[in-house]
């Protein structure tokens, strides 16, 4: 601004002269405090953050915001998109395919919401009530676990069990990773060890299980044995560096490393520790089952089983040549050791390269080198964790469980719960000009040759 515009009364004058002061370089120090200038000055730095932030009130960049390039979102379990609708989606699938990381972005965490409507939570009034057969019984705020408490950080995937196979574009050719495997997160989640609870409780002798229930009553509520409370199950009140989102279970939630989604129970308020599990709450004994190849059920499916699946490429190859096959792997059992991948239909396999950290109930990333001719192809990976879970193919897990691949073609999925834990090596075709389509139900090789 040339000195002619400065306005005078804005000058900062010396005050035994009466002159402008000038800084070092020559330039005079001006107060805009009050001036027009600077109301005109904050309207158009205010105005960059577009309409749909720069016309408030409150300047949200402070906060933070995305590009309106980037526009990822979670897929609804009935529709795609946004949506103006009071009531959410019961289940929201994570873009897995846009993740750029192991970590999954809090906004774009997976959601099953089994309560029908999110709470607006005062934190300042939340308590949690350790009770049941413990010698110390005991009521604690929020604040006090927050900043009383030992503070640990681990990063561990979350899944549903349902995972891979309920979507109802899961057989679609159109389908992305986020359809398929999208039910499955990663975090770093923040907040105090369940033992530490625990043992200021004092565990009396006989107990065996621990029941974790929200303020919400039976749809909120599960069963866990009191062995994993010890190990390594937390209460977590931190993800990515952020209080947890409401939708994932603000203000505190229970993480059980590697167990089934529904055993992580949002809003935690009580913990009952018991000799036997809450069966007749919410679904655990109903809902979540496994029927048996005998007819029988199966109760208290904990820890779910070892997946990988290819992100890129997706959709369309963009020419000839060189390119980075990537993807993620998770498994309840532990770390990681193996992801092999194909590129010729289950012909052959190669290794691919583990990104760090390789951590235990945590996705992990893995890359592959290809060069692509232009022929069609049929892309796939296959993982193996530390205890020796193999990732096996549609036949072999459809032997396994005793429900038949014309089953798991059907929408419904034929038989009472066929898809749960559905784990199966995921297919993609890629044809010549490019497009990639999901190729779960082509007869191909894959389908029954995924011995390591």
């Amino acid at each position: 601004m040339d000195e002619q515009d400065i306005p005078r009364e804005a000058m900062v004058k010396d005050p035994w002269t009466g002159e402008p002061l000038r800084d070092p370089e020559g330039n005079i120090v001006v107060d805009w405090t009050g001036t027009p200038q600077l109301k005109e000055f904050n309207g158009r730095l205010r105005a960059l953050g577009g309409p749909r932030f720069g016309t408030r009130e409150k300047d949200w960049r402070l906060y933070g915001y995305r590009s309106r390039y980037v526009t990822s979102y979670r897929y609804g379990h009935m529709y795609d998109g946004p949506t103006s609708i009071a009531t959410p989606p019961p289940d929201e699938y994570s873009p897995i395919e846009e993740q750029l990381g192991a970590v999954t972005p809090s906004s774009l965490h997976y959601v099953n919401q089994h309560s029908k409507e999110l709470e607006d939570i005062d934190p300042r009034t939340w308590v949690i009530h350790v009770f049941g057969m413990v010698d110390r019984p005991f009521k604690v705020s929020l604040g006090d676990v927050m900043d009383r408490l030992p503070r640990v950080s681990r990063m561990h995937f979350m899944e549903c069990n349902q995972n891979g196979g309920y979507h109802p574009a899961r057989n679609a050719k159109w389908a992305r990773a986020g359809h398929i495997y999208g039910e499955a997160s990663c975090s770093v989640w923040t907040g105090v060890l369940l033992s530490t609870l625990l043992d200021t409780a004092g565990v009396r002798k006989g107990a065996s299980w621990l029941n974790v229930g929200s303020k919400e009553g039976y749809s909120d509520y599960s069963s866990i044995p009191l062995a994993k409370g010890y190990d390594d199950a937390m209460l977590a009140y931190g993800q990515n560096g952020e209080p947890v989102r409401p939708e994932n279970g603000y203000p505190i939630r229970l993480l059980v490393p590697g167990f089934e989604g529904r055993r992580n129970t949002k809003r935690v308020a009580r913990i009952k520790v018991t000799n036997e599990p809450a069966n007749g709450i919410g679904e655990m004994s109903t809902g979540y089952t496994d029927v048996r190849k005998d007819g029988k059920v199966r109760w208290h499916r904990f820890e779910m089983p070892a997946r990988s699946i290819i992100l890129n490429p997706q959709v369309q190859m963009h020419g000839h040549g060189f390119h980075e096959i990537r993807g993620l792997t998770w498994s309840g059992g532990g770390k990681i050791t193996r992801v092999e991948v194909t590129t010729d239909g289950g012909k052959t396999w190669r290794g691919a390269k583990l990104q760090e950290p390789v951590l235990s109930k945590a996705m992990t990333k893995f890359v592959l080198p290809w060069q692509w001719n232009g022929e069609e192809a049929l892309l796939a990976s296959r993982c193996i964790d530390e205890r020796g879970q193999v990732q096996p193919s549609l036949v072999q897990w459809s032997k396994a469980t005793g429900h038949a691949v014309e089953d798991l073609r059907r929408p419904d999925g034929g038989k009472p719960n066929p898809r749960w834990r559905f784990c199966v090596i995921q297919p993609w075709k890629i044809s010549r000009d490019g497009k990639v389509t999901n190729a779960i139900f082509d007869n191909n090789p894959i389908l029954d040759n995924s011995h390591f």
